[in-house]
């Protein structure tokens, strides 16, 4: 029986899908993730996670044959040759004819509208908006990582928030109930430096605090719910720039990721941001999951998204060339 599997790697996460035969579910293992491909040892710390989530469905099968391992990875848009040079370690790792390797907000945009055209705006501890047309014109704008970008995500609601705190700390701002929930979460003010930095995954550390801020703006933080209204605003241009292959008409959006779950606090003002501009919008729930994209990419080569995946085959001799040093203590499991 052939399978594939299906991955979606992100900085916070890392879920695998074991598909067996057609059938659309499978089994699922899930890990911590890291930080991206384009941060320090993005492509060791990315393959670590890949192989820790996708080694444990293969345990005890018998003998599958294994056709595709497909991989949304963050950080893969902005370093294509990372994409490529974990794509070919894994090619080595595990037991299958092929590994392709994407952006994460391309399986975002895969399985947010089944693999056609229209925007995904994919908001978790980043953000990035991908719109892509007939024939695989395509846009992305932002997911420039936490420190150029990806405005509006988790990180940056995070450090806003953190930032509002800091300051009403110090009476340079407004006071804000923002202050007390994030000492409750990271301790006494003067060590959130080095709490936000700690571990290594300062984005994902800093995303931890979004939920409390909607939170607070739901209960009537003003400064909280200033946040959110200026998140909303910089995602909703983040949608319509990746209008720019839809032509004239309508166009679709999808949203995923997990600040989705925040809720009325900040879906709210997106959909009233979206609503100001003069192109007419449709509003659409996600028809699936990053995972499900990168299954849809993992058994098909044909949607309009295919000239932004990385392929490489176990039957093409140069995919199995040295591509780095054998470092053991990088590619720890």
């Amino acid at each position: 029986m052939t399978a594939v599997v299906a991955v979606d790697l992100g900085k916070t996460g890392c879920r695998a899908l074991l598909l067996e035969g057609v059938g659309p579910t499978g089994d699922v293992h899930e890990v911590a993730g890291a930080p991206g491909l384009a941060a320090k040892d993005g492509v060791h710390t990315a393959r670590a996670a890949v192989l820790s989530a996708v080694r444990p469905l293969l345990e005890g099968k018998l003998d599958p044959k294994l056709v595709t391992v497909c991989v949304g990875a963050a950080g893969a848009a902005t370093a294509p040759e990372a994409a490529r040079t974990m794509a070919r370690l894994l090619l080595r790792d595990l037991p299958t004819a092929e590994v392709a390797v994407t952006s994460d907000a391309i399986t975002a945009h895969a399985g947010a509208l089944g693999g056609d055209t229209g925007v995904v705006l994919a908001i978790g501890t980043g953000a990035v908006a991908v719109g892509i047309g007939e024939g695989g014109d395509f846009a992305r704008v932002d997911g420039w990582g936490p420190w150029l970008g990806d405005t509006g995500s988790g990180a940056w609601l995070g450090l806003a928030g953190l930032r509002a705190s800091v300051r009403a700390h110090d009476g340079r701002g407004p006071g804000t109930a923002l202050l007390a929930a994030a000492v409750e979460r990271f301790g006494a003010v003067d060590r959130w430096p080095a709490a936000v930095t700690g571990d290594g995954n300062s984005a994902r550390t800093a995303a931890s605090f979004a939920p409390d801020i909607a939170r607070l703006a739901a209960e009537g933080d003003e400064v909280a719910g200033a946040i959110l209204q200026e998140a909303a605003a910089e995602l909703a241009e983040s949608v319509m720039a990746a209008s720019r292959p839809l032509g004239d008409g309508t166009v679709d959006i999808a949203l995923t990721g997990g600040l989705v779950g925040l809720g009325a606090p900040l879906m709210t003002p997106l959909r009233s941001a979206l609503a100001t501009f003069a192109r007419p919008v449709r509003l659409r729930d996600a028809l699936g999951t990053p995972l499900d994209g990168s299954r849809l990419l993992a058994r098909s080569t044909s949607l309009p998204h295919e000239s932004h995946v990385v392929r490489v085959r176990r039957d093409t001799p140069s995919d199995l060339d040295p591509v780095l040093p054998a470092t053991p203590a990088a590619v720890s499991y």
